[in-house]
């Protein structure tokens, strides 16, 4: 005897070995010997074998209109045998009866299961829907197919066009867009992101890499809400100092100044002046949570997004001409020796005499210009003719504030390599196209301007973090324990070493129009200053706030991102910069197995041929096919330049690069033995 059973929701037929009240012992097909339960067994027969039964009801349950066969059903509960008998005959046959369970068991829509084998017809209304539901669904999939086969023809569909980015980046695996490429991807054997670059989807790689960032950390757009700057409600003091900033001709969020008075007095008072949001943005209105929620201005070549609005930037922004609230210090050194002898922090209004600019001045200021006060001086531009003896001074103590970091730091910095400007001058208001010439300019590091500007900047951070742990008041700070290899930058709110720059303590502090954690430094710099040994209770964070440790958390992931996208655009230009200028051979020196950095370029790539070369070794390149999607190049080497390698840099070896691969717009280009990305914008504190 055979029997026809249910196995957890599957139908199987087999031979009836032994059986009892409650089980049968069944033998299918395959050999297989399976105990079944006797409530599980829905037919017995004698003929025809179990496949044959099972193949003779799939056909015949195929021709069963399920239209038909639910207007037959009874109201009330029945069995798929009842149901057999009143569509077919009253003497339905057993590969009809057979047929009808297979049917009824396959349309849940029609008929709702009520019991092994027993059913129960869906409500009319209920069927509409769900049948309303299936034509849709049948449409949809339609659809998909469609746009598979247009894909897969080199063809993009508009509606998958609309959804690119999403669909590469942010995908919602249930959407017709996404499955269209997906089965396009399967039937063509090709990777979606090529699949999609076949069919023409990504017209402008510039593009590409922009929405795909904006998708990211920008999903509502750039723009701001109308959000007015609050005025500042203290009566500050005039500073009795001319102060003026050092910055590049783009910036327009000046955060900073610099002051010098008593030159030729024997005590020297230098004054480092930062604009003050603080003083009127409070903690948790629309202007901070907006704030908060950018954390940072994003830079980029040709363009940025700022984490205020520009109106309010430039209600605090240090603009020549004006006198600006801001929070100083002050630090009074021997002018002989350059020993400190005291420093204070005052809210005031300080007179920004000037506003400098770095692509303005360094070119034009002679090596001894700051040096020798009494070197001639042709060719030097007004503005820093008039404050020569002030940078001179400040030139004179940023190498030595430089050299006392170094002792403390271990070993000297070595800043061999320049930083690289880059300029698009014909990009609009809304940035560029990635079409526009790009102009990519040398400003070496630790250039005069550049020094005193970083060393200020470290100056005003490590004290600043040093006097509010003194005072008991919680703040963000950035440490590094040590400049051993893998050894990370960390932020917290304990006022711990810096050994990367080589300071007691350092607390981001100086860009409050540009970062969040140097705002919110700001607020509790503003309540120490005010309140002394008591700010702990009157600063806006109190100690172990968990608010700092959300934004700290907050800041990392952001600012990682936005350095992340600012190196993958200008490895964009660099390469667009290469195709525009029919560059195809360059030199560069090796400096990792398989790696090479250009000479004259802000470029690391692999290259084929460096495997004899040692670490040093100058050597010209043939470059490869470029790849703006991927941001990828390679070369070959061409030429040894050199004979003997010349010894790495101490620089080169505390940091980590790499080069994009496959997709990957985003390269680590900072350097992990200092606190400050490599590819800052120029003009910008890159030691803060």
């Amino acid at each position: 005897m055979f029997v026809l059973f249910e196995d957890a929701g599957k139908f199987l037929a087999g031979r009836v070995l032994s059986e009892s009240d409650a089980s049968a012992q069944v033998e299918l097909e395959s050999g297989k010997r399976v105990k079944v339960k006797s409530a599980n067994v829905l037919l017995r027969f004698e003929k025809p074998q179990p496949l044959e039964l099972l193949r003779e009801a799939q056909e015949v349950g195929a021709g069963i209109e399920l239209d038909l066969a639910w207007e037959f059903a009874p109201e009330e509960e029945f069995g798929f045998a009842d149901l057999a008998r009143e569509y077919f005959s009253e003497r339905a046959t057993l590969v009809q009866q057979a047929a009808a369970l297979l049917r009824l068991f396959e349309a849940p829509h029609y008929f709702r299961r009520a019991g092994k084998g027993r059913f129960r017809k869906a409500p009319a209304e209920i069927l509409q829907q769900a049948l309303v539901a299936i034509e849709k669904k049948k449409q949809v999939q339609a659809q998909i197919s469609a746009w598979a086969a247009e894909l897969a023809s080199g063809s993009c569909p508009p509606a998958i066009r609309e959804q690119l980015y999403k669909i590469l980046f942010k995908p919602d695996k249930n959407a017709p867009e996404y499955k269209a490429v997906v089965e396009a991807s399967r039937s063509t054997q090709t990777a979606p992101l090529a699949l999609l670059q076949n069919a023409g989807a990504i017209t402008s790689p510039y593009q590409f890499h922009w929405k795909r960032f904006l998708l990211e950390w920008f999903p509502r757009g750039t723009g701001f809400p109308p959000l007015a700057a609050p005025a500042i409600r203290d009566e500050l003091p005039l500073a009795a100092v001319q102060a003026f900033s050092v910055d590049d001709s783009s910036t327009t969020e000046i955060d900073d100044a610099l002051s010098v008075q008593g030159l030729g007095s024997g005590t020297v008072t230098v004054g480092v002046h930062i604009a003050a949001p603080g003083l009127a943005i409070q903690t948790g209105t629309p202007l901070d949570q907006l704030a908060r929620q950018r954390l940072s201005t994003v830079y980029m070549p040709g363009h940025k997004i700022t984490m205020l609005p520009e109106d309010v930037v430039q209600a605090y922004t240090l603009m020549e001409g004006r006198d600006c609230p801001a929070v100083s210090l002050y630090v009074q050194y021997d002018e002989a020796t350059l020993a400190v002898k005291e420093s204070e922090t005052r809210l005031e209004r300080v007179p920004i005499a000037a506003n400098l600019r770095h692509d303005q001045l360094d070119e034009h200021l002679p090596a001894d210009f700051l040096e020798n006060p009494s070197a001639p001086a042709v060719g030097v531009p007004e503005p820093a003719l008039r404050f020569r003896a002030e940078l001179s001074f400040l030139f004179r103590l940023a190498r030595q504030l430089k050299a006392q970091r170094e002792v403390l730091r271990g070993k000297p910095e070595n800043f061999s390599r320049p930083d690289y400007n880059f300029r698009v001058p014909t990009a609009g208001e809304d940035g560029p196209t990635g079409e526009e010439p790009v102009e990519i300019t040398v400003r070496k590091r630790g250039a005069p301007l550049d020094l005193i500007v970083a060393e200020a900047m470290i100056l005003a951070n490590s004290t600043w973090g040093q006097w509010l742990a003194e005072v008991g008041v919680p703040g963000i700070y950035r440490s590094q324990a040590s400049l051993a290899p893998g050894v990370k930058v960390r932020m917290g709110t304990k006022a711990l070493p810096h050994a990367g720059i080589g300071v007691k303590s350092y607390a981001w502090s100086t860009s409050p129009l540009r970062r969040y954690t140097d705002l919110v430094n700001q607020w509790q710099i503003i309540a120490a200053a005010r309140h002394g040994r008591t700010a702990a209770l009157a600063a806006p964070f109190k100690p172990k706030d968990a608010e700092l440790f959300s934004i700290i958390s907050g800041f990392d992931a952001a600012y990682s991102a936005y350095n992340g996208h600012q190196a993958g655009m200008e490895r964009y230009w660099t390469l667009k910069y290469l195709q525009q200028n029919g560059i195809r051979e360059l030199e560069a020196t090796v400096f990792k197995e398989g790696l090479a950095r250009a000479d004259t370029l802000p470029l690391v790539l692999p290259v084929l041929g460096t495997a004899d070369l040692p670490r040093g070794a100058r050597v010209r390149l043939r470059l490869g096919q470029i790849d703006l999607i991927t941001l990828d190049v390679s070369g070959s080497v061409l030429q040894r330049l050199d004979t003997i390698a010349e010894p790495a840099s101490v620089e080169d070896d505390s940091e980590e690069e790499s080069v994009a691969g496959p997709i990957a717009i985003a390269v680590d280009v900072t350097d992990t033995s200092e606190d400050n990305p490599v590819s800052a914008p120029a003009g910008v504190d890159v030691s803060s």
